[in-house]
């Protein structure tokens, strides 16, 4: 019997080449020879042509999404966070600096308050934050000189919440001085019986915080494995920009506070703004990674990377809270998008990520199998707790604000110049706003993502990135459309009642 009456299913280049526009959903792949166990698989992939990550998933430069914690959280576990630019230069740089200063096992960004705040400040804080604790110092903000600490045992009981913190704090607080290491710093918290260890400099000025809870949760998590690290050892970030004139101070500064890449973020990137911005950054910071798009042809990818880019985003209207499909009638669904743009990509040797409509490990499995050299994640991390924003409840729900970047909202805050319209008088909405329930912390989700994907892997038969895309181009990885009724039944059904756990 000959191999063509052998195999079954259609090739990527049959699937994706009769007209039909499919979704992750769409396409159900089929399973390959299993020859390794899932431990042995290998999921280093590049996001840029000189930045290989060990977990190739990232997080969207969304303001909801990615500022510094959660770009820190990302680096930790062997991927990378892009911080948005919805704000000022000098908001978005401190975010870069925050992330590329930060040692491990200490706070991200640690709450101060000045003495003369009062206790409901210490109340609404626990409200949205879930905790209770802050460090006083006469600036209240990091950097000040630290005066005290504030618990919940210092305040329970005082019926005047207007009281001044400077009347109710600690003021004989253990500290430790700047270059403790986190190992160091357990050892002092285990000694005195402490919740919390300022380190301080030789001006008694407060430069980070260590706590009892950290390190406690730290143990808890699943294995972090290697975090992503720079040449110097920082952890590494990347920042988003746009391709305005004035964006090009904006990069500059990037640049300066140690960004090791941007992303030139913009809905439709084939165009010659981005073109425009891709040859001033070049020219005048050639060792910065520059990843353009969106795009979602293999006509627009080609542009984009003879112009010099080093990574490409591809994705358009396929977000859950993106409507520029419905509102501009352009777009691709995303299979398809991913499965062209990087048939042109990696003939050219520019790793593509695949941006939006990731909503589960299996949908991660497929973008890298039809492409993709990474995955960037928006609605899967919203509402975690390294998003940004504060928690509140709907219904008895914990949630956060999730919004598009094309919503009215999003745009209100400057975010109109990512989807060019930002010299328009009547603002067209491409996104919308919402609420995601809590999620709970992506250094928990991120290492169970990571080992569902393995398994995907293995199911496939292929046991790294490079397997995966010899596969693809050669024919032997096989796949088909799903209909409706086979997706349905590929999920849960026929139960009354279930309890639906990932991990």
């Amino acid at each position: 019997m000959g191999s063509e009456q052998i195999y079954d299913g259609y090739t990527a280049a049959q699937l994706f080449g009769q007209g039909v526009s499919y979704t992750y959903d769409d396409v159900i792949l089929h399973p390959g020879y299993i020859n390794f166990a899932a431990h042995e698989v290998e999921l280093a992939s590049n996001v840029t042509k000189n930045i290989k990550l060990r977990v190739p998933i990232v997080s969207s430069p969304m303001d909801t999404v990615t500022e510094a914690e959660m770009a820190v959280a990302m680096a930790l576990v062997g991927g990378m966070g892009f911080i948005h630019y919805n704000c000022t230069v000098a908001d978005q740089v401190a975010a870069v600096v925050k992330v590329k200063a930060h040692q491990p096992g200490f706070v991200v960004t640690p709450v101060c308050m000045k003495p003369s705040d009062p206790i409901s400040a210490i109340d609404n804080i626990k409200l949205t934050k879930n905790f209770s604790s802050i460090c006083v110092t006469d600036t209240g903000a990091l950097g000040g000189k630290l005066l005290g600490i504030v618990t919940s045992r210092d305040i329970d009981f005082i019926d005047d919440r207007q009281m001044p913190l400077e009347d109710v704090m600690t003021k004989d607080v253990v500290t430790a001085p700047e270059g403790t290491t986190p190992k160091a710093a357990v050892d002092i918290l285990k000694r005195n019986k402490k919740g919390r260890l300022p380190l301080v400099n030789a001006n008694d000025e407060l430069v980070n915080l260590a706590t009892r809870t950290g390190f406690v949760e730290e143990r808890q998590l699943p294995p972090q494995g290697a975090p992503s690290l720079d040449s110097k050892g920082r952890l590494l970030v990347g920042a988003a920009t746009g391709t305005r004139e004035g964006d090009k101070e904006r990069i500059a500064r990037l640049v300066e506070a140690g960004v090791d890449a941007v992303i030139l973020d913009s809905s439709q990137g084939d165009s010659t703004y981005q073109l425009g911005m891709l040859r001033h950054i070049k020219q005048h910071h050639p060792g910065l990674d520059v990843i353009c798009g969106n795009v979602v042809t293999g006509t627009q990818a080609r542009r984009l990377i003879e112009a010099g880019a080093d990574g490409l985003r591809v994705g358009m209207g396929s977000g859950s809270i993106c409507t520029t499909q419905e509102v501009c009638a352009v777009g691709r669904g995303q299979a398809t998008a991913v499965y062209q743009v990087a048939r042109i990509a990696s003939q050219l040797g520019v790793p593509i990520t695949a941006d939006g409509g990731i909503q589960n490990s299996g949908h991660i499995c497929k973008a890298l199998a039809l492409g993709a050299s990474a995955v960037m994640c928006g609605s899967l991390f919203a509402g975690t707790t390294e998003a940004p924003g504060n928690y509140f409840y709907i219904h008895g729900q914990r949630v956060k604000k999730y919004r598009g970047m094309g919503s009215l909202e999003a745009m209100a805050k400057g975010s109109e110049a990512r989807y060019l319209s930002d010299t328009q008088n009547l603002k067209i909405a491409q996104g919308v706003s919402g609420t995601v329930k809590d999620k709970g912390s992506v250094r928990r989700t991120v290492p169970y993502l990571a080992q569902a994907v393995k398994q995907g892997f293995q199911d496939l038969g292929v046991q790294d990135i490079p397997q995966a895309r010899n596969a693809l181009y050669s024919g032997a990885m096989r796949m088909e459309c799903r209909t409706g009724a086979a997706q349905h039944e590929g999920g849960v059904h026929d139960l009354l009642t279930f309890d639906k756990k990932p991990w």
